[in-house]
């Protein structure tokens, strides 16, 4: 049976009829801002070369471990869906995505997905095993065409700013040719030195000879290692960058005297590192990151409290990145004091704080932000980029950071047909609840419209210096 589909206007707005009707009107008033995506993972190679898409499979599929981890969860496996196998039949692990749609009823992917296909396919017919085929190919032709290459749904968008996120080994060939190209499209990079800074990194001391080549530096002397962060980090910022990112699986810091440092780093380099080292070593090199925002202004984003690739037979059979990393509790109040201690008061520093546990939004975060200048939050992120999550988010920490120490939204992905759709979703949710304080008489309507604006462009924009 083909059902309809279709996205109704008044999706994600409150119940209420009068709370819909306010939020109808401030949506209608950021409906249409440009985006900007000031963190995420999409590849620059689309932009650079403006290719076609492939097809269906390896554009909204193979990329998306949003979708295939819940497909993996229900045992559907993931060499069935051509994962890590160029040369599998894309049709079919596109009809085993289609067999088992139904999984996503109720999860951001749904709604994510409805929308790409309404809103840039235009599909009229729910997608589902009867409509498989017809999904297929018409994505699939539509890829081949001007409309649908990569700098064409860039305009059609209305991205104004798109970051990818690159790690100081890359060479950056492809914005390299991205800013030789004359085209008006912006996309930057940022610089997420984890393979270089992370001892547990697979690869870590291969990668410090790599670090060397490319810089000059003798990455295996604490100065020359240093000194390399340096010269990336500068180079990143000719290139477009404006921000760091580290993903480590705590936010601990720490700041050695320069012995201890030292000391330290000989061990992580010159044989494998203990737990207790290498957790040492991500700390100091947070501070170490913190010190060179203050000198070059890059600013920091903070992603912990990921245990990243838990199932170590789906990391060794497939690699990073396959719907295995599982949020951990994680302390911010402690951890980030020696960070904090000698940067905190600095207003030369600007660090972006994410987190993966709710329970430190209301009790940490929120109070740490309203606190110090050099502190803002990040939105809900990853598994909390959801409707729900993001109302939780604006509940717990509103009262206490307010809205101005927030950061707006960015979608902190790899599929890039749902950027419009994610931050679609965060202006409705956003709109809901500003909506919600103006029927309670908390804010004045005018103010909510100011404050939707902000939270949809202008805070994001000031933040990340974009």
């Amino acid at each position: 049976m083909n059902c309809p589909l279709r996205l109704h206007p008044d999706r994600l707005f409150p119940a209420d009829k009068d709370t819909r009707a306010i939020a109808r009107r401030l949506y209608a008033g950021v409906a249409g801002l440009p985006i900007l995506s000031p963190h995420g993972h999409t590849d620059p190679e689309w932009f650079a070369t403006d290719a076609p898409f492939g097809n269906a499979t390896e554009l909204l599929l193979k990329p998306d471990h949003y979708v295939f981890r819940m497909l993996y969860s229900q045992g559907v496996r993931l060499e069935d869906l051509g994962i890590n196998d160029p040369d599998a039949d894309p049709r079919t692990g596109w009809h085993l995505f289609a067999q088992h749609y139904s999984l996503f009823r109720g999860t951001p992917s749904r709604m994510w997905l409805d929308h790409v296909w309404a809103e840039v396919f235009g599909f009229e017919e729910a997608f589902g095993p009867d409509t498989a085929d017809l999904y297929y190919d018409t994505i699939t032709a539509a890829l081949q065409t001007e409309a649908y290459r990569p700098r064409a749904l860039f305009a059609r968008f209305n991205i104004e700013v798109l970051a990818t996120t690159e790690s100081p080994l890359d060479d950056l060939r492809h914005h390299a040719a991205i800013k030789a190209s004359g085209w008006s499209g912006r996309v930057i990079t940022a610089y997420r030195p984890d393979p270089v800074v992370d001892p547990e990194f697979e690869g870590f001391r291969d990668n410090l000879k790599t670090f060397s080549a490319l810089t000059g530096e003798d990455c295996f002397s604490w100065q020359g290692y240093l000194a390399a962060h340096r010269k990336r980090r500068a180079f990143f910022a000719q290139m477009g960058a404006t921000s760091t990112d580290h993903g480590h699986p705590t936010a601990l810091t720490a700041d050695l005297s320069p012995a201890e440092a030292e000391a330290l780093f000989r061990r992580v380099t010159t044989a494998p590192a203990s737990p207790q080292d290498a957790e040492m070593f991500r700390a100091q090199m947070l501070t170490e990151m913190a010190a060179m925002s203050v000198d070059d202004g890059l600013v920091m984003q903070l992603h912990p409290g990921s245990l990243r690739n838990h199932n170590p037979w789906l990391h060794m059979r497939y690699g990073r990145d396959k719907g295995a990393d599982i949020p951990t509790q994680t302390d911010y109040v402690h951890a980030l004091k020696p960070l904090l201690d000698r940067f905190g008061n600095d207003p030369r520093l600007s660090l972006i704080l994410f987190t993966l546990d709710e329970t430190s939004y209301a009790r940490e975060l929120a109070p740490l932000a309203g606190h110090y200048p050099c502190l803002k939050l990040g939105p809900a992120w990853w598994f909390h980029d959801s409707p729900e999550g993001m109302r939780r988010f604006r509940e717990q920490v509103t009262e206490t950071a307010g809205f101005y120490n927030t950061v707006g939204f960015n979608d902190d992905t790899r599929a890039f047909l749902s950027i419009p759709a994610r931050h679609d979703v965060a202006r409705r949710i956003d709109c809901g609840f500003l909506a919600r304080l103006v029927a309670e008489h908390r804010l004045e309507e005018w103010e909510a419209a100011e404050l939707a604006v902000d939270l949809t462009y202008n805070l994001a924009k000031k933040a990340y210096k974009l």
